[in-house]
This record gives structure tokens, C-alpha cells and sequence, in this order.
């Protein structure tokens, strides 16, 4: 796994012991099964932005902070030119991109996703977070799943759901896909 990864998984694992909580009643908290939770806090398999966004939540942390280790800083407005948010390349089907990762107390965290195209047809990883959740396709096409439900979505395309349910995308044609997705 990325240094990345590792980095993040440390902070989860020192957030839950300054707090002093046992790994079992994290894991109840966050709704994941205790060998998870340790596989997570371990580095070496990747983790959810499912996962990280509730674990920033049970802290009241801004998930930025979680990503890179320090506090946003912004409070009236925040610029982020094309290609410099936050970069968060964990998986091999998805990169993320936070494109306000810098302004404190945010009602939404919008990002930029690109979805790879999945040339050995995989099964799509599976997520679900709490609030609810915006995608806008801007390139490609793209199929969602919600809770069983397969959507096409072709570029201009929008799809709006309550992102407790699982989720996951896929891109289509074997081509990439890019979306704005908001999270809520």
C-alpha cells in the first residue's frame, strides 16, 4: 500500500487511543467488524473515503485533516485551481480529487472522482457512508449501483441518493469516467 495509506491509517489508529477506545467499541461505532478495523488501522489494505468520511465525523474532525494530518485554514472563501486539490489516489479503480480541502467547517465535501476502466470485470467495491450524495457526470459514462439498482449515466448526466445505502461505480466503454461527486 501507498505511504499514504499508512499515514492515514496511523492518525485513525492515534485518534482512537487518545480517545481511549477500545479497537472493539470503534469498530461497533463505525459499524465495521473488529478484524477490519485493525486491517484498516494496519496500513496495508486500503480504505474506504466511506470509512475515512465517518471516522473524520465520530472525531469532528474535517476530513482533510484525517487526509493530510493538519487542520484546514480557511474561513471566507478557498480557490483551488484545476488539477491542485487534494489528491487521494488509494485505489486502483478511483482517484479523488477534494476540491476544498482548505476551508474550515464545510457543509458538503465536493470532489472531482475519476472511475478507471475496469479491464478484468471486477466486482465494483462496495461503500456506503451516512448523508446523502450528488454525481455529475462531466466525462464518459458511468454506471452506479444503489442498493441493488444498476443507473447509466452518460456525461451531463446527474444522479442524487442516500449514500447509507452501498454504492459503487463503474465506468463503461473502457474508458475512464470523471464526475463531480458532492457529498452531504
Amino acid at each position: 500500500m501507498t505511504d499514504q495509506i499508512q499515514l492515514i491509517a496511523s492518525r485513525i489508529k492515534e485518534l482512537r487511543e487518545i480517545a481511549a477506545i477500545s479497537a472493539e467499541s470503534f469498530a461497533k461505532d463505525l459499524n465495521v467488524g473488529i478484524a477490519l478495523l485493525l486491517e484498516y488501522e494496519s496500513g496495508k489494505i486500503d480504505i474506504p473515503v466511506g470509512f475515512l468520511y465517518k471516522v473524520a465525523q465520530r472525531f469532528n474532525l474535517e476530513l482533510s485533516a484525517l487526509l493530510r494530518g493538519d487542520q484546514p485554514k480557511l474561513h471566507v472563501y478557498s480557490v483551488v485551481r484545476r488539477g491542485n486539490g487534494l489528491n487521494m489516489d488509494r485505489r486502483k479503480q478511483y482517484t479523488y480529487e477534494n476540491l476544498a480541502w482548505n476551508f474550515v467547517h464545510k457543509k458538503v465535501e465536493p470532489f472531482i472522482v475519476t472511475v478507471a476502466p475496469d479491464k478484468e470485470n471486477r466486482t465494483p467495491e462496495y461503500n456506503s457512508h451516512p448523508g446523502q450524495e450528488f454525481n455529475y457526470v462531466l466525462e464518459g459514462s458511468l454506471m452506479v449501483i444503489v442498493d441493488g439498482h444498476e443507473i447509466v449515466l452518460e456525461e451531463g448526466d446527474s444522479i442524487y441518493f442516500d449514500s447509507g445505502f452501498q454504492h459503487a461505480m463503474k465506468a463503461l466503454n473502457n474508458q475512464h469516467t470523471k464526475f463531480l461527486a458532492i457529498i452531504i
